[in-house]
């Protein structure tokens, strides 16, 4: 069938197969939901009676879940058929959806969240899998383009989208409007759907699913508590060095299973260089934007006094813009490969952190909306030709481990990203207030210093972009010599 494909470029190129429209629509509604209730804290804290770092748990819950499943996810979607996976996936979610919207405590709240997660989890591998697949070389970038859509642009949106709905009533409103969408895409997407590939039989090794969950969910917790006072210093940094021991643990545990081709993460992976440089342009860059989306909210909100809804509406813009260009930008790299993108992108991005670090209590508006516009343009540059070059290195048999290790390790960056520029902020911000300044003037400089860190990190992806090569095909050849 791909020998078919290849000789119909020009028809193939036309439309994006159904079964990777179907999941990307479903993996846009799934993730959507990763970021959707950090505008809906005040509202849960009033509600439920929680205080804000409890409430924090509904973002926390869900990030630390996706951390401890998508390890596992490799390994279970080579032994399921794709509508088995979707159909598992979707329900899962669905479940998760009912019961955050009828939770009568907090604690319910707290598992529904968790289950929703776990759902969610499957789903982008499942996504990136098929899409290597059924997508021939040369229309790979097109297609990733509007994956873009799904596995970037939907939690840019999360916080804007429920700023919206959170005028209109209830937190619950969030659950009560995703659980028809959510439902609609899980029979249309089963009606349509058709398998791809066969599935492999084969056990799990259950004692890498537990060092898995215990460490990747470990040093997600332990980064997701930094920034919570110096009282609890000493038992976070003990919580990430515990995770990063496990993970260790686990890394010679699939050294040791790959002998026998029964790893539960293949590893081998990251000796294809080109998929090894993606992965860490990748984590930099959502690092970045996941460090932006903390702090812009917190100085629009707390130092300029915007509404959620206001906030949600300023940030807006930027996130269409990155959902708009990833079509074009897919469109690009099969003409013109990875580096004309890459390159500008990641420059970009240096630029626009850059611009954050002269943020001040009264930069205009325009300035703050150019910038993010900036920010989410030069990642939509970014992430479509990094996956793309990156998956298309590996070889077939290793589509499912290369999407579960990406899925895994943007979890990863995501917490990274939050903790390091809400410790960052907090801790010049509160050195500054014990001698003697302002309040809103100390948070005003943690913030400013936090952009300085994001910017000195981000120039790490110029360095990465100039190494990656232009096409798959030239590290084909380089493997092949």
């Amino acid at each position: 069938m791909p020998a078919a494909i290849q000789d119909r470029p020009t028809a193939q190129a036309a439309r994006t197969p159904l079964v990777v429209r179907l999941l990307v629509l479903a993996t846009f509604v799934v993730i959507l939901n990763e970021t959707l209730m950090i505008n809906a804290i005040p509202r849960l804290m009033e509600s439920m009676h929680v205080t804000e770092q409890a409430a924090q748990w509904v973002s926390t819950a869900f990030m630390l879940t996706m951390a401890a499943v998508i390890p596992i996810s490799g390994w279970f979607l080579q032994r399921v058929t794709t509508r088995q996976g979707y159909a598992i996936a979707m329900c899962v979610f669905l479940a998760g959806t009912a019961i955050s919207a009828a939770a009568p405590h907090f604690s319910v709240l707290l598992v529904g969240r968790i289950v929703q997660a776990a759902g969610t989890a499957v789903m982008m591998p499942l996504l990136m899998t098929t899409l290597m697949t059924v997508v021939p070389e040369q229309d790979r970038g097109r297609v990733m383009g509007n994956v873009t859509l799904a596995i970037s642009v939907a939690p840019a949106l999360g916080p804007a989208v429920s700023g919206l709905i959170l005028q209109l009533g209830s937190w619950r409103l969030l659950f009560v409007t995703v659980l028809p969408i959510a439902g609609a895409v899980t029979y249309f997407g089963l009606r349509q759907l058709n398998n791809i590939g066969e599935p492999q039989t084969g056990s799990i090794d259950w004692l890498s699913a537990a060092l898995a969950t215990l460490g990747f969910g470990g040093l997600v917790y332990g980064l997701s508590l930094f920034g919570e006072g110096d009282a609890k210093l000493g038992p976070t940094v003990g919580i990430v060095v515990a995770g990063a021991a496990t993970i260790a643990i686990f890394v010679l545990r699939q050294l040791k299973l790959q002998r026998t081709d029964s790893p539960l993460m293949d590893l081998r992976t990251l000796t294809h260089r080109t998929f090894a440089l993606s992965l860490a342009l990748m984590c930099i860059a959502f690092l970045a934007m996941m460090g932006s989306m903390i702090l812009l909210p917190l100085y629009l909100q707390n130092l300029r006094g915007l509404t959620p809804l206001q906030t949600g509406l300023l940030l807006m813009p930027g996130g269409l813009a990155m959902g708009l260009l990833g079509p074009t930008v897919g469109k690009l790299y099969d003409r013109l490969g990875s580096r004309p993108l890459v390159l500008p992108g990641s420059i970009g991005l240096v630029l626009s952190l850059a611009g954050f670090t002269q943020v001040a209590a009264d930069m205009p508006y325009w300035q703050v909306l150019g910038l993010h516009t900036l920010l989410m343009l030069s990642l939509a540059a970014t992430f479509t030709p990094i996956f793309t070059l990156g998956m298309g290195a590996l070889p077939p048999n290793m589509y499912a481990h290369g999407s579960s290790i990406l899925g895994t390790l943007q979890q990863v960056a995501a917490a990274l990203g939050t903790a390091l520029v809400v410790t960052v902020m907090s801790a010049r911000s509160g050195q500054l207030v014990a001698d003697g300044a302002a309040t809103a003037a100390a948070q005003l400089s943690g913030m400013k210093l936090a952009f300085v860190v994001a910017t000195v990190l981000a120039a790490g992806t110029i360095v990465a972009a100039a190494l990656l090569p232009n096409r798959t095909s030239e590290t084909s050849d380089a493997v092949a010599h």
